[in-house]
């Protein structure tokens, strides 16, 4: 089987990640991968610690960014196990990365937000902990699509 590559990870800038992280976090960085040759997703990690009590909300700025080439997306999931144990849950249910989205002025910085649904238990992850993952996978467009319009910014920017 012949495998096809429809995308690239890459740290943002550091100048970048410090606008929405500690810079001392930098270093700390790393890529998404996958943890054996048959998972569907890249498992993103986090460059600091985070503790979460119930009904808790962060946003992790992964210093990551994504060039995804065009008819594909990356789709951005909690990691089931932190699922299954704490209802840990994106704020956006699931988080829709385009392949434009690395041409923003913030680089295409993937940050993840994400809540403890848990009405007991407290959730702590150490920096390096995998902690959400994402999914490529191919899009198509409707007959009649005529879109030409150019990203230029980060969550909800598209003003619908």
């Amino acid at each position: 089987m012949n495998k096809r590559f429809v995308a690239r990870f890459e740290r943002v800038s550091r100048q970048e990640y410090a606008k929405s992280a500690l810079p001392e976090n930098y270093e700390n960085i790393a890529l998404p991968r996958r943890a054996t040759s048959g998972s569907a997703g890249y498992d993103f990690f986090l460059p600091h610690g985070v503790k979460l009590s119930p009904g808790e909300t962060v946003t992790v700025a992964t210093g990551v960014r994504a060039l995804i080439e065009d008819g594909w997306v990356l789709m951005i999931f909690p990691r089931s196990g932190l699922g299954f144990k704490y209802r840990l849950q994106l704020d956006n249910t699931v988080g829709i990365i385009d392949s434009d989205y690395s041409l923003s002025d913030n680089e295409g910085h993937i940050h993840i937000r994400m809540t403890n649904n848990s009405h007991e238990k407290t959730l702590e992850l150490r920096a390096g902990s995998a902690f959400a993952q994402g999914v490529f996978l191919p899009y198509g467009l409707a007959d009649g699509d005529s879109v030409s319009e150019v990203r230029n910014g980060g969550f909800g920017s598209t003003g619908i």
